[in-house]
Protein backbone atom coordinates (compact mmCIF):
# COMPACT_ATOMS: atom_id res chain seq x y z
CA UNK A 1 0.00 0.00 0.00
CA UNK A 2 0.95 3.36 -0.80
CA UNK A 3 2.89 5.07 2.16
CA UNK A 4 4.02 1.71 3.89
CA UNK A 5 0.73 1.71 5.55
CA UNK A 6 -0.13 -2.28 7.09
CA UNK A 7 -3.77 -3.59 5.86
CA UNK A 8 -5.73 -5.28 9.14
CA UNK A 9 -8.92 -7.59 8.62
CA UNK A 10 -11.78 -6.20 10.31
CA UNK A 11 -13.02 -9.15 12.02
CA UNK A 12 -14.98 -11.83 9.94
CA UNK A 13 -16.32 -8.14 7.67
CA UNK A 14 -13.43 -9.11 4.87
CA UNK A 15 -13.11 -5.35 4.88
CA UNK A 16 -9.29 -4.73 5.36
CA UNK A 17 -8.64 -1.20 6.88
CA UNK A 18 -5.39 0.52 7.68
CA UNK A 19 -3.80 0.22 10.74
CA UNK A 20 -4.16 3.93 11.01
CA UNK A 21 -7.67 5.42 10.78
CA UNK A 22 -8.82 8.84 10.09
CA UNK A 23 -10.90 10.21 12.34
CA UNK A 24 -13.36 12.85 11.35
CA UNK A 25 -14.29 14.70 14.89
CA UNK A 26 -11.87 17.41 14.22
CA UNK A 27 -13.37 18.13 11.09
CA UNK A 28 -16.68 19.72 13.28
CA UNK A 29 -14.56 21.80 15.34
CA UNK A 30 -14.81 19.71 18.20
CA UNK A 31 -11.03 20.47 19.08
CA UNK A 32 -10.99 24.08 17.76
CA UNK A 33 -12.03 25.71 14.27
CA UNK A 34 -10.66 24.36 11.45
CA UNK A 35 -11.09 25.97 7.70
CA UNK A 36 -12.35 23.58 5.42
CA UNK A 37 -10.04 23.50 2.88
CA UNK A 38 -7.35 22.36 5.42
CA UNK A 39 -9.62 20.33 6.58
CA UNK A 40 -10.64 18.65 2.96
CA UNK A 41 -6.61 18.57 2.17
CA UNK A 42 -6.36 16.57 5.30
CA UNK A 43 -8.42 14.14 3.65
CA UNK A 44 -6.78 13.71 0.72
CA UNK A 45 -3.25 13.28 1.96
CA UNK A 46 -4.58 10.92 4.25
CA UNK A 47 -5.69 8.52 1.07
CA UNK A 48 -2.58 9.57 -0.50
CA UNK A 49 -0.14 8.81 2.01
CA UNK A 50 -2.33 5.32 2.54
CA UNK A 51 -4.88 5.70 4.52
CA UNK A 52 -8.34 3.75 3.73
CA UNK A 53 -10.45 4.24 6.45
CA UNK A 54 -12.36 7.43 7.27
CA UNK A 55 -14.53 7.43 10.28
CA UNK A 56 -17.23 10.51 10.99
CA UNK A 57 -20.82 10.79 12.35
CA UNK A 58 -24.00 13.09 12.39
CA UNK A 59 -23.23 14.14 15.82
CA UNK A 60 -19.58 15.92 15.19
CA UNK A 61 -19.56 19.72 15.17
CA UNK A 62 -23.91 19.02 14.48
CA UNK A 63 -23.71 17.49 10.81
CA UNK A 64 -20.42 19.35 9.56
CA UNK A 65 -18.03 16.81 9.70
CA UNK A 66 -20.52 14.68 7.84
CA UNK A 67 -20.43 17.70 5.31
CA UNK A 68 -16.63 18.44 5.13
CA UNK A 69 -15.84 14.99 4.52
CA UNK A 70 -18.66 14.61 1.81
CA UNK A 71 -16.89 17.38 -0.32
CA UNK A 72 -13.50 15.92 0.01
CA UNK A 73 -14.85 12.38 -0.72
CA UNK A 74 -16.31 14.15 -4.15
CA UNK A 75 -12.12 14.45 -5.17
CA UNK A 76 -10.41 12.05 -2.87
CA UNK A 77 -7.48 10.79 -4.80
CA UNK A 78 -8.51 6.58 -4.69
CA UNK A 79 -11.85 5.16 -6.33
CA UNK A 80 -14.95 4.77 -3.93
CA UNK A 81 -14.28 0.59 -3.38
CA UNK A 82 -10.70 1.43 -2.21
CA UNK A 83 -11.57 2.95 0.79
CA UNK A 84 -13.38 2.29 3.85
CA UNK A 85 -16.30 4.80 4.96
CA UNK A 86 -17.70 4.72 8.50
CA UNK A 87 -20.33 6.96 10.60
CA UNK A 88 -22.47 6.45 13.24
CA UNK A 89 -26.20 6.96 14.04
CA UNK A 90 -28.71 7.55 16.95
CA UNK A 91 -26.98 10.45 18.50
CA UNK A 92 -27.24 14.16 17.28
CA UNK A 93 -26.63 17.90 18.20
CA UNK A 94 -30.08 17.42 19.34
CA UNK A 95 -29.54 14.51 21.58
CA UNK A 96 -30.29 11.04 21.39
CA UNK A 97 -32.87 8.44 19.27
CA UNK A 98 -32.21 5.31 18.85
CA UNK A 99 -35.74 4.28 16.96
CA UNK A 100 -35.95 2.64 14.07
CA UNK A 101 -37.54 5.75 11.79
CA UNK A 102 -35.27 8.13 13.67
CA UNK A 103 -32.24 6.06 12.44
CA UNK A 104 -33.56 4.80 9.00
CA UNK A 105 -33.79 8.56 7.88
CA UNK A 106 -30.47 9.30 9.61
CA UNK A 107 -28.40 7.04 7.57
CA UNK A 108 -30.26 8.20 4.39
CA UNK A 109 -29.15 11.96 5.41
CA UNK A 110 -26.16 10.61 5.54
CA UNK A 111 -25.09 9.24 2.50
CA UNK A 112 -26.59 12.93 1.11
CA UNK A 113 -24.07 14.31 2.78
CA UNK A 114 -21.03 12.09 2.43
CA UNK A 115 -21.95 11.83 -1.67
CA UNK A 116 -21.88 8.26 -1.68
CA UNK A 117 -24.59 5.67 -2.22
CA UNK A 118 -23.44 3.19 0.86
CA UNK A 119 -21.13 3.17 3.92
CA UNK A 120 -19.25 0.41 4.59
CA UNK A 121 -19.80 0.39 8.36
CA UNK A 122 -22.88 2.16 10.17
CA UNK A 123 -22.22 2.44 14.24
CA UNK A 124 -25.14 2.73 16.42
CA UNK A 125 -23.19 5.79 18.35
CA UNK A 126 -22.50 5.87 22.32
CA UNK A 127 -25.48 3.25 22.96
CA UNK A 128 -24.88 3.79 26.78
CA UNK A 129 -27.25 6.46 26.35
CA UNK A 130 -29.97 4.87 25.16
CA UNK A 131 -31.61 2.13 25.93
CA UNK A 132 -29.55 -1.20 25.46
CA UNK A 133 -32.59 -3.51 24.98
CA UNK A 134 -33.61 -1.34 22.54
CA UNK A 135 -30.73 -1.36 20.36
CA UNK A 136 -31.33 -4.73 20.43
CA UNK A 137 -34.73 -5.26 19.41
CA UNK A 138 -35.00 -2.11 17.19
CA UNK A 139 -32.18 -0.30 16.36
CA UNK A 140 -30.22 -3.21 15.17
CA UNK A 141 -32.97 -4.68 13.07
CA UNK A 142 -33.92 -1.07 11.47
CA UNK A 143 -29.99 -1.51 10.28
CA UNK A 144 -30.31 -5.04 9.41
CA UNK A 145 -32.50 -3.48 6.33
CA UNK A 146 -30.77 -1.19 5.19
CA UNK A 147 -27.86 -3.84 5.00
CA UNK A 148 -30.28 -5.91 2.37
CA UNK A 149 -30.96 -2.55 0.69
CA UNK A 150 -27.60 -1.98 0.30
CA UNK A 151 -27.35 1.08 2.16
CA UNK A 152 -24.77 -0.16 4.46
CA UNK A 153 -22.61 -3.09 4.64
CA UNK A 154 -21.79 -4.12 7.95
CA UNK A 155 -23.41 -3.28 11.71
CA UNK A 156 -21.50 -1.94 14.84
CA UNK A 157 -21.83 -0.62 18.08
CA UNK A 158 -19.90 2.33 19.58
CA UNK A 159 -19.45 3.55 23.11
CA UNK A 160 -17.72 4.27 26.44
CA UNK A 161 -18.81 1.50 28.82
CA UNK A 162 -17.09 -2.33 28.17
CA UNK A 163 -20.05 -3.51 29.84
CA UNK A 164 -22.62 -2.37 26.85
CA UNK A 165 -20.81 -4.11 24.09
CA UNK A 166 -21.24 -7.63 26.05
CA UNK A 167 -25.02 -6.63 26.66
CA UNK A 168 -25.76 -5.73 23.26
CA UNK A 169 -23.50 -8.75 21.03
CA UNK A 170 -25.13 -11.50 24.02
CA UNK A 171 -28.42 -10.47 22.63
CA UNK A 172 -28.13 -9.78 19.11
CA UNK A 173 -28.49 -12.74 16.61
CA UNK A 174 -25.02 -13.68 15.64
CA UNK A 175 -23.56 -11.75 12.75
CA UNK A 176 -26.25 -9.20 13.43
CA UNK A 177 -23.59 -6.86 15.10
CA UNK A 178 -19.59 -7.28 13.32
CA UNK A 179 -17.59 -5.05 14.77
CA UNK A 180 -17.18 -2.72 18.10
CA UNK A 181 -15.56 1.04 18.30
CA UNK A 182 -13.98 1.12 21.91
CA UNK A 183 -12.38 4.92 22.61
CA UNK A 184 -9.98 5.59 25.61
CA UNK A 185 -9.27 2.54 26.43
CA UNK A 186 -6.22 1.32 24.92
CA UNK A 187 -3.64 4.12 25.55
CA UNK A 188 -0.81 4.60 27.97
CA UNK A 189 -3.13 5.17 30.73
CA UNK A 190 -5.94 2.76 29.94
CA UNK A 191 -5.92 -0.73 28.32
CA UNK A 192 -8.79 -2.81 29.60
CA UNK A 193 -10.10 -3.21 26.28
CA UNK A 194 -7.74 -5.78 27.16
CA UNK A 195 -9.91 -7.52 29.11
CA UNK A 196 -12.87 -8.28 26.29
CA UNK A 197 -10.47 -8.95 23.58
CA UNK A 198 -10.63 -12.49 23.89
CA UNK A 199 -14.64 -12.13 24.02
CA UNK A 200 -14.59 -9.94 20.97
CA UNK A 201 -12.25 -12.64 19.00
CA UNK A 202 -14.77 -15.62 20.03
CA UNK A 203 -17.68 -14.25 18.30
CA UNK A 204 -15.99 -12.50 15.33
CA UNK A 205 -16.09 -8.92 16.60
CA UNK A 206 -14.01 -6.48 14.73
CA UNK A 207 -12.04 -4.43 16.99
CA UNK A 208 -11.74 -0.76 16.32
CA UNK A 209 -9.64 1.45 18.90
CA UNK A 210 -10.48 5.56 19.16
CA UNK A 211 -8.69 8.00 21.45
CA UNK A 212 -5.36 6.56 21.88
CA UNK A 213 -4.32 9.67 23.39
CA UNK A 214 -7.52 9.27 25.25
CA UNK A 215 -9.51 13.05 23.87
CA UNK A 216 -6.25 14.91 24.60
CA UNK A 217 -4.99 14.42 27.74
CA UNK A 218 -1.69 12.82 25.74
CA UNK A 219 -1.92 15.56 22.66
CA UNK A 220 0.98 17.51 24.38
CA UNK A 221 -1.69 20.42 24.52
CA UNK A 222 -4.43 21.40 27.43
CA UNK A 223 -7.60 18.78 26.61
CA UNK A 224 -10.79 20.72 25.78
CA UNK A 225 -12.70 22.09 29.19
CA UNK A 226 -15.44 19.81 28.63
CA UNK A 227 -12.97 16.68 28.94
CA UNK A 228 -14.97 14.57 31.42
CA UNK A 229 -11.56 12.61 33.00
CA UNK A 230 -11.25 13.41 36.80
CA UNK A 231 -8.71 15.17 37.99
CA UNK A 232 -6.71 12.59 39.29
CA UNK A 233 -6.33 11.54 35.71
CA UNK A 234 -5.38 14.77 34.21
CA UNK A 235 -2.85 15.33 36.79
CA UNK A 236 -1.05 12.46 36.35
CA UNK A 237 -0.82 12.99 32.48
CA UNK A 238 0.00 16.44 32.80
CA UNK A 239 3.38 14.62 34.63
CA UNK A 240 3.46 12.16 31.60
CA UNK A 241 3.97 15.39 29.57
CA UNK A 242 6.35 16.37 31.34
CA UNK A 243 8.39 13.62 31.80
CA UNK A 244 8.40 13.20 27.72
CA UNK A 245 9.09 16.88 27.38
CA UNK A 246 12.29 17.28 29.64
CA UNK A 247 13.69 14.37 27.62
CA UNK A 248 12.88 16.31 23.88
CA UNK A 249 10.32 13.34 22.91
CA UNK A 250 7.19 13.54 21.95
CA UNK A 251 3.82 12.11 24.16
CA UNK A 252 1.61 11.52 21.37
CA UNK A 253 3.80 10.19 19.40
CA UNK A 254 4.43 7.69 21.94
CA UNK A 255 0.87 6.96 22.97
CA UNK A 256 0.34 6.11 19.16
CA UNK A 257 3.07 4.06 18.58
CA UNK A 258 2.39 2.16 21.86
CA UNK A 259 -1.34 2.03 20.69
CA UNK A 260 -0.78 0.62 17.34
CA UNK A 261 1.30 -2.15 17.96
CA UNK A 262 -1.22 -4.48 19.49
CA UNK A 263 -2.76 -6.32 16.16
CA UNK A 264 -5.93 -7.47 17.78
CA UNK A 265 -6.95 -4.48 17.09
CA UNK A 266 -7.59 -3.98 13.38
CA UNK A 267 -7.29 0.31 13.50
CA UNK A 268 -6.21 3.34 15.40
CA UNK A 269 -8.56 5.91 14.84
CA UNK A 270 -6.90 9.64 15.39
CA UNK A 271 -8.68 12.54 14.85
CA UNK A 272 -6.75 15.18 12.52
CA UNK A 273 -7.28 17.92 10.79
CA UNK A 274 -4.39 19.31 8.87
CA UNK A 275 -1.90 17.74 6.14
CA UNK A 276 1.10 18.41 8.97
CA UNK A 277 -0.65 16.28 11.32
CA UNK A 278 -1.35 13.41 9.00
CA UNK A 279 2.15 13.28 7.85
CA UNK A 280 3.23 12.90 11.13
CA UNK A 281 0.69 10.49 12.42
CA UNK A 282 1.43 7.99 9.14
CA UNK A 283 5.20 8.77 9.86
CA UNK A 284 4.90 7.53 13.30
CA UNK A 285 2.74 4.89 12.25
CA UNK A 286 4.99 3.37 9.67
CA UNK A 287 7.90 3.13 11.70
CA UNK A 288 5.63 1.12 13.62
CA UNK A 289 4.86 -1.33 10.41
CA UNK A 290 8.30 -1.51 10.27
CA UNK A 291 9.14 -2.75 13.47
CA UNK A 292 11.01 0.38 14.41
CA UNK A 293 11.98 0.18 18.32
CA UNK A 294 10.94 3.48 20.76
CA UNK A 295 12.07 4.11 23.62
CA UNK A 296 11.29 1.65 26.23
CA UNK A 297 13.43 3.59 28.83
CA UNK A 298 10.82 6.24 28.41
CA UNK A 299 8.04 4.27 28.01
CA UNK A 300 8.90 3.11 31.16
CA UNK A 301 8.87 6.59 32.96
CA UNK A 302 5.60 7.70 32.04
CA UNK A 303 4.05 4.23 32.47
CA UNK A 304 5.66 4.58 36.16
CA UNK A 305 3.98 7.82 36.32
CA UNK A 306 0.27 6.55 35.09
CA UNK A 307 0.54 3.62 37.23
CA UNK A 308 -1.70 5.37 39.92
CA UNK A 309 -4.50 5.95 37.34
CA UNK A 310 -3.88 3.35 35.23
CA UNK A 311 -7.42 2.38 34.04
CA UNK A 312 -9.37 5.27 35.54
CA UNK A 313 -11.92 5.72 33.50
CA UNK A 314 -15.69 8.29 33.84
CA UNK A 315 -18.97 7.34 33.61
CA UNK A 316 -20.71 7.85 30.53
CA UNK A 317 -24.51 8.00 29.91
CA UNK A 318 -27.30 5.77 32.05
CA UNK A 319 -25.60 4.33 35.42
CA UNK A 320 -27.16 1.09 34.58
CA UNK A 321 -25.04 0.91 31.37
CA UNK A 322 -21.78 1.31 32.65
Amino acid sequence: MAGGLGLRELGGTGLKISSLGFGGSPLGNLFGSVKEEDAIASVHEAARLGINFFDVSPYYGDTLAETVLGKALKSIPIPREDYVLSTKCGRYGSGFDFSAERVTKSVDESLQRLNVTYVDLIHCHDIEFGSLDQIVTETVPALQKLKDAGKVRHIGISGLPLNAFRYVLDRVPKGSVEVVLSYCHYSLNDTSLLEIVPYLQEKGIGIISASPLSMGLLSGQTPPEWHPAPSELKVACNKAIEVCKAQGKSIAKLALQYAMRNHDIATTLVGMNSIEQVQENVKAAIEVEQGAKYDEELLKEVEKVLQPVKNLTWSSGRDENN
